[in-house]
């Protein structure tokens, strides 16, 4: 079963996201702040595959809640509910691991679709492959099986999305990748956003594999164009 943890505080809008999950086939848990959400993720023992967070809420707000979530589980898909002019909103709940984020108001086709893609996403995760799989560049190793990758030989810890981002730069080394062809492989053809969340992702990934991320050496800006994995 698909199961989905929804914390919003407006019971209009939560009511209406709980509605239509629940017609597209999810089981679906809501709560009303920060603290709910915290509790029942414990209390199922995490057993959720998304969680659809607001942002603002009175208590615990989404922040912190996304970010206290993705500590404990780097394959849970989590989703910020933000208003329209809260674009910092956007960026801070994706450097604090979210995958994805939905501008209210939204569509309940808008709804199900971003949902559906991050659940897809979260199955992907659990897939073991026969074969192992392996790639190589510089001091990283991309092992397809388990889904890791290590840098001279530590873990990273990486989300899904981050994860995805990075075998595709190393599938495509030194190849320069538009912002609009990274969006679509990771995020799919029907995505409604726009491509800042590829730049925040990037800017994420490099905190984790980078020396000096302000000067990367691995994950280079394409100026006006993309990014490009540069083999060492």
């Amino acid at each position: 079963m698909k199961r989905i943890l929804v914390c919003e505080d407006e019971d209009a809008i939560r009511d209406f996201v709980v509605i239509n999950l629940k017609r597209q086939g999810y089981e679906v848990w809501d709560v009303n702040c920060g603290e709910d959400a915290l509790r029942t993720f414990v209390e199922e023992k995490g057993d959720f595959d998304i969680v659809l967070l607001d942002v603002m809420m009175p208590g615990i707000d989404g922040f912190t809640v996304c970010k206290k979530l993705r500590e404990k589980s780097s394959t849970l898909g989590i989703i910020m509910l933000t208003a329209k002019a809260q674009e910092m909103d956007k960026v801070n709940g994706l450097m604090l691991g979210a995958d994805d984020y939905l501008t209210k108001p939204f569509s309940p086709s808008e709804l199900t679709a971003r949902v559906d893609a991050i659940y897809r996403r979260v199955c992907m995760s659990f897939i073991k492959d026969e074969k192992s799989s392996i790639l190589k560049s510089g001091p990283f190793i991309l092992d397809i099986k388990s889904r890791t990758v290590t840098k001279n030989g530590l873990l990273i810890d990486l989300t899904q999305v981050e994860y995805q981002i990075i075998e595709y730069f190393m599938n495509n080394k030194n190849t320069a990748l538009d912002r609009s062809s990274i969006l679509t492989h990771i995020w799919g053809e029907n995505y409604y956003g726009d491509d800042k969340i590829v730049d925040v992702n990037i800017r994420r990934i490099r905190m984790k594999i980078e020396d000096e991320p302000s000067s990367p050496k691995y994950i280079l800006t394409i100026w006006g164009y993309g990014y490009k994995w540069d083999e060492k």
